[in-house]
């Protein structure tokens, strides 16, 4: 039964290894035994091979379009695959495995903010087009585990991942996923689990694609320790006690928690226009003397010259936040009845339709050329008030989004790849809100080695999202229908060469009104400050600058990867940045008795000082400091040891975490006031199986 659970082998991305099968001819087919013969197996002992080989792709969202991914085996880099702050450690986080988290690298964060309560856990949350569908020949199956810590305060992750063909064409599977991380900081627990089952069909005419998944997301809420001290100057504290632990520091917040039940349902299916045609193929054969010959073979292939897409697109999302035992002096405004229900619910429905014809189906179809309309509804559920009565009601809002847009591709020149795509709003809500994105790819021979230059850019005018026009609770209240649309401008580029191991990077963005939630704290005779959170609008223009370099050395058995990013935000006090994120794994990689693939290595991370983001626990959002009370965090390398292995189908590790913890500043802040976890032994698996 165990062999049926699904597994995902990571959070956001399904993970396998291709294969190449391992059938051998021989006895068993005909062939007769003799014991006379040498190197000759026994026929009464039946080998049976199983194929293992996997293929894997995601879906485009909005056109249907199938993108193929490699199938990875993943030993590099499986020991950090489970780390919350990512693996290459760019990601903010409140310490324990699972808590929300805000990415530093301001490039990578979504441009899309409909899913607000959300997009703090995309550690585990995953979109339709995130998800990874397989298609294998033989049923697979991957069980994996990581585990941290004892059965008091440890951390636990269990996935796992089925999926079968049934014949060519259909194929289907489910995902189980399970994440219980108890914290070693007080009332810090959380606990996830997600439930998907995926299916597709695939042939030259019809194709179709779904997903639904269930989530439950639950995040107990501390609100930060009380005092920094208690890590960076423990002797000024009681915290000095040597048997004083981290569960023993106080805490904010008492009895509270943030909870989200999420439903999600896609399909997407299209019918392919076109005509068979034969084409030449060359093959290569050997004749029995050992040369190779070629031969001239005809096949029958199937030419899409236009398609028809329809996508639908619905996701559900309770988000409650439960606070039983609040701490005196921390709100500075209550809406609500204590006893009020402080939840908010959020219903999307989409309709996309486009037709596209394709390119390559004639000397003149140079590019997919794609039209698409889609139409979305929107409903939103806040508690309200009755005028002149304190009594609780339910308040909706319904939002109609009419669109059109095009795409315009081309993936048929040997060294020229380009794609731009353009969508606007023509009535309803977001009317007049518009965003054009492009690509441009060339590969290149320079100094007789590939040179692979990208170049991107985008233009938006996007409406904020409603919970920042619109948001009731118990302790935050606003209604901004005033608010501008925000204007973002962005050109970068890349520098990729493949024999060098360098990826460079750098671009710069534009921002106009760009909108935040504003920390309105009030000032207390005590000197303490009572939480007071409004959205606000920056009228000016922002500008954001990055540069990064990916770099990669191998000499012998040794290896040194390397990920550094610069990055300038003109207006600091408003989209603050830090100045540089690092990134380096120092590590060397052999092979045991023929048979064990080996790493053994340690890694950093690091950034420098800045006034990062803090998290406000009833709103489940990062949100701007307060700028009379702020502090920095940063200036801190986090370095772990680690040993991973591969061994056939099977991947495991054993990393020690934070082993610097103690030395230095002790600055291990990656959020305001949450300390990320101090040293700790962590151990993961994952496993194969095809039968």
């Amino acid at each position: 039964m165990v062999l049926m659970l699904p597994l995902q082998l990571f959070g956001q991305h399904i993970q396998g290894h291709q294969l190449e099968s391992n059938t051998q001819s021989g006895l068993g087919s005909g062939e007769v035994f003799s014991p006379f013969k040498k190197n000759q197996r026994d026929s009464t002992k039946v080998e049976i091979s199983v194929p293992q080989e996997i293929h894997q792709w995601k879906v485009n969202g909005k056109t249907g379009e199938v993108m193929p991914i490699d199938a990875d085996t993943m030993q590099h880099m499986f020991q950090n695959w489970h780390l919350t702050e990512g693996v290459n450690g760019e990601y903010n986080f409140l310490g324990n495995m699972g808590t929300p988290r805000q990415t530093r690298i301001f490039f990578n964060r979504p441009t899309d903010t409909s899913f607000d309560f959300l997009q703090p856990y995309d550690y585990f949350f995953t979109r339709p087009e995130r998800f990874i569908f397989t298609d294998t020949k033989s049923p697979y199956t991957n069980l994996s585990y990581h585990s941290s810590g004892n059965k008091i305060d440890g951390d636990d992750r269990f996935k796992a991942y089925f999926t079968t063909n049934a014949g060519k064409h259909f194929g289907a599977g489910f995902l189980f996923d399970y994440l219980y991380a108890r914290g070693r900081y007080d009332n810090q627990a959380g606990s996830q689990m997600n439930f998907s089952f995926f299916s597709f069909y695939r042939s030259d005419r019809y194709n179709y694609h779904l997903l639904a998944s269930r989530y439950h997301m639950k995040q107990t809420e501390n609100g930060g320790i009380t005092d920094d001290r208690y890590i960076t100057r423990p002797e000024e504290t009681d915290g000095s006690n040597s048997n004083f632990g981290t569960s023993d520091i106080p805490v904010r917040l008492e009895e509270s928690w943030n909870r989200n039940e999420v439903y999600t349902l896609f399909f997407t299916h299209n019918y392919n226009i076109g005509f068979n045609r034969e084409r030449p193929v060359d093959t290569a054969t050997e004749d029995t003397d050992g040369t190779a010959s070629r031969n001239d073979s005809i096949i029958n292939e199937f030419v899409t010259v236009s398609r028809i897409t329809h996508t639908l697109d619905i996701t559900q999302n309770s988000r409650e936040f439960i606070n039983y035992k609040q701490p005196a002096s921390y709100y500075a405004d209550t809406f609500l009845p204590k006893d009020s229900t402080d939840k908010t619910r959020y219903f999307t429905m989409e309709n996309r339709l486009s037709l596209s014809l394709r390119e390559g189906f004639s000397r003149w179809a140079f590019a997919d050329i794609t039209a698409f309309a889609s139409y979305k509804y929107n409903r939103y559920t806040l508690p309200d008030t009755i005028a002149g009565n304190f009594n609780e009601v339910r308040k909706k809002y319904n939002e109609h989004i009419l669109s059109v847009g095009g795409r315009i591709s081309s993936s048929q020149f040997e060294h020229f790849k380009y794609d731009v795509e353009g969508e606007t709003a023509i009535s309803g809500d977001e009317i007049g809100s518009f965003s054009i994105d492009g690509t441009l790819e060339f590969n290149m021979k320079l100094w007789n080695r590939d040179v692979i230059i990208k170049a991107n850019a985008f233009m938006k005018n996007n409406r904020p999202s409603f919970y920042y026009r619109h948001y009731h609770s118990e302790h935050y209240w606003w209604d901004n229908d005033d608010l501008d649309k925000e204007f973002k401008t962005r050109i970068g580029g890349e520098l990729h060469i493949p024999s060098w191991k360098t990826r460079v990077s750098a671009g710069v963005e534009n921002i106009k009104n760009y909108t935040y939630i504003a920390n309105n704290a009030v000032a207390t005779t005590a000197g303490r400050y009572l939480n007071r959170f409004a959205v606000a609008q920056e009228s000016g223009n922002i500008q954001v600058v990055t540069a990064n370099l990916k770099q990669d050395f191998t000499l012998g058995i040794f290896n040194l990867n390397t990920d550094i990013t610069y990055q300038y935000s003109s207006n600091e006090s408003v989209l603050p940045l830090p100045d540089l994120n690092l990134y380096a794994n120092l590590f060397i990689k052999f092979r045991i008795a023929k048979v064990l693939d080996t790493e053994l290595g340690a890694d950093v991370r690091y950034f420098t000082k800045y006034y990062a983001p803090d998290y406000s626990p009833a709103l489940g959002q990062f949100v701007q400091q307060n700028q009379a009370d702020k502090v920095e965090i940063g200036d801190y390398p986090i370095a772990s040891v680690y040993a991973n292995f591969l061994l056939k189908q099977t991947r495991f590790y054993v990393k020690y975490y934070h082993v610097n913890e103690g030395i230095g500043n002790r600055n291990y802040f990656l959020v305001p006031h949450y300390p990320t976890n101090q040293g700790l032994l962590w151990f993961g698996l994952s496993w194969n199986f095809y039968n």
